[in-house]
C-alpha cells in the first residue's frame, strides 16, 4: 500500500493541480470516475449516464463483484467498457479523468476527496462530507488551495420546493424563526449478530477499512450496515439524518456553529451488533434560537404536520413568531396565527433530486466558480459537523460548550480529542493539505 510509483504519481499531480485550469467548450463532456459502486454508487452510475455533460469513463471499487456490475450497467447503456480500478489512487493519477464522484462509506469521504483534489480533480462526494469535524475543515482548505469544485450530496439544496421554502423563511413568512427541527424517523430493522470470518474472495478488506482500525471481516461491518459502527459510520443522524440536519441549518439562517450541544438517547429494543443509537435527541443552542434534531428508528407516528410516508416520518419543522412550516420530500405547508390556519401548500415538482444536484456540480466544473455550487464544501461542513457534535455529546454523556470561532469545545480536552480520530497509516488525513 506504499507503492512508490503510486505515491510519485500523486505527488506529481499535486504539484500541477494548483496551476491546472481548463476552458470548457459548451458541448465537451467531463470524464468521470465513480468511486464506490455499491448501492448508492450504482445510483451515481445510473444518474451520470443520463447527463449529457459527462461520460462515465472509469469505475473504482474494492469489491470485484461491484466493479463487474457497474461495468455491465455502463456497457449496456453506452456500448463501451469504462476503465476499472481497485485502488482509487491509481484512478486519480489517470490524466484522462477530470472529475470524481465518491459514494464510499463515510470514513473514506474526506481522504478520497482530498487525494482527488490534490491530483487536480473536481469532486462530488456523498453526505456526510466527513467522518469527523477535523476532516471537513481540511477538505475545505484543500478545495480552496487547489481551486477545485467540491459538491456534497445534499440534494435538498437542488430541490425546487425546498429552495422555495428556505427563501420564504428568509423573507419572514412565519416571522422570526426561534426553533428549527429535523426529524429522522426512518424505520430500521435489527441487524442481528454475525460472527467474524474470512474475507470473501474479490474483496480488498484493507482498502475497505482504509483510515479505520484493522478489524476481522464481519458481514455486519460490510455493505450497508457499516453505518452503525463508529469506525466507519455516524449512525442515522449522519446517514439519513444529515439531509434533514442540512435543511434545519439552512432554514435557521445561521452561518456558524452553535455555542452548546446536548444529545441523549440509546439503542433500544434490539440486542444486536449495532454500536450507534437508534433513538437520539440533540439540541443546539444558538443564543436567540435553537436547532433540535431527533432520530427514531423504531415504530413511530406523524408529527407537526409531517406525514408517515413509506413507514417513515422524515422532514423538517420550523417554528416562528407568526406561525410554523412543515417541509418534506412531498412539498411544504405554512400555518399562520393562533388558529394555525394553513395559508400555503406547495407540492413537489416530482423531478427527482440527484440528477439536478449532479447537473449543478457539472455546471460549476465548467464555470470554475465554487459559488455556483448549491452544496459547496463550505456549506456542507456545518451540517456534517452538527451531526458529529451531537454524537460526541451522546458518547460522552454530557452537555458540551462549543467555541464557534475556534471550531473547538470550550476547555474540554476529552471532547476535543473526538473532533478527529486516530488514522491507520498510510490512510491519514494530514494536518497540512
Amino acid at each position: 500500500m506504499t507503492d512508490p510509483t503510486r505515491r510519485t504519481l500523486l505527488q506529481g499531480a499535486a504539484l500541477t493541480a494548483l496551476s491546472r485550469s481548463r476552458i470548457w467548450g459548451a458541448n465537451e463532456r467531463i470524464n468521470m470516475v465513480i468511486v464506490g459502486v455499491g448501492g448508492r454508487g450504482t445510483g451515481h452510475v445510473r444518474e451520470y449516464l443520463r447527463l449529457p455533460e459527462c461520460q462515465v469513463a472509469a469505475i473504482c471499487d474494492v469489491n470485484q463483484a461491484a466493479q463487474e456490475r457497474a461495468v455491465a450497467i455502463v456497457e449496456k447503456d453506452k456500448g463501451h467498457k469504462p476503465k476499472v480500478y481497485t485502488d482509487m489512487r491509481e484512478a486519480f493519477a489517470d490524466k484522462d479523468i477530470d472529475a470524481v464522484s465518491i459514494a464510499t462509506p463515510n470514513h473514506w469521504h474526506v481522504l478520497a476527496s482530498l487525494w482527488a483534489v490534490q491530483a487536480g480533480k473536481d469532486v462530488y462526494v456523498e453526505k456526510p462530507v466527513s467522518h469527523n469535524v477535523f476532516e471537513a475543515r481540511q477538505l475545505l482548505a484543500a478545495a480552496r488551495k487547489y481551486n477545485r469544485m467540491v459538491q456534497v450530496g445534499h440534494q435538498s439544496r437542488s430541490i425546487e420546493h425546498k429552495r422555495r421554502a428556505m427563501e420564504l423563511l428568509q423573507q419572514g413568512v412565519i416571522g422570526k424563526v426561534y426553533m428549527s427541527k429535523g426529524l429522522c424517523y426512518k424505520r430500521r430493522p435489527s441487524i442481528g449478530r454475525k460472527p467474524d470470518g474470512p474475507v470473501p474472495p474479490g474483496i480488498n478488506w484493507d482498502l475497505f477499512l482504509g483510515p479505520a482500525p484493522m478489524r476481522a471481516f464481519n458481514e455486519n461491518r460490510f455493505k450497508y450496515n457499516w453505518h452503525w459502527f463508529w469506525d466507519t459510520g455516524n449512525g442515522d443522524i449522519g446517514n439519513q439524518g444529515v439531509h434533514e440536519m442540512d435543511v434545519a441549518f439552512w432554514g435557521l439562517g445561521k452561518n456558524a456553529m452553535p455555542k452548546s450541544v446536548v444529545s441523549t438517547g440509546g439503542k433500544y429494543v434490539y440486542d444486536d451488533d449495532q454500536e450507534t443509537p437508534n433513538t437520539q435527541l440533540a439540541t443546539f443552542d444558538y443564543g436567540d434560537a435553537e436547532l433540535v434534531f431527533e432520530v427514531r428508528g423504531l415504530v413511530t407516528g406523524e408529527e407537526g404536520g409531517l406525514k408517515v410516508r413509506g413507514n417513515n416520518v422524515v422532514g423538517n419543522l420550523f417554528y416562528g413568531s407568526e406561525g410554523f412550516m412543515a417541509v418534506d420530500g412531498a412539498g411544504f405547508q405554512v400555518y399562520k396565527g393562533e388558529k394555525r390556519e394553513q395559508v400555503m401548500d406547495e407540492k413537489s415538482a416530482g423531478r427527482g433530486d440527484t440528477s439536478p444536484h449532479m447537473a449543478n456540480f457539472l455546471a460549476a466544473v465548467k464555470s470554475r466558480r465554487h459559488r455556483d455550487l448549491h452544496a459547496d464544501i463550505e456549506i456542507a461542513q456545518h451540517s456534517a459537523s452538527l451531526c458529529h457534535l451531537a454524537n460526541i455529546s451522546y458518547r460522552l454523556g454530557r452537555k458540551l460548550a462549543f467555541d464557534p470561532s475556534r471550531w473547538q469545545f470550550a476547555g474540554d480536552r476529552e471532547a476535543d480529542k473526538m473532533l478527529t480520530r486516530e488514522y491507520r497509516k498510510p490512510y491519514v488525513v494530514p494536518e497540512k493539505v
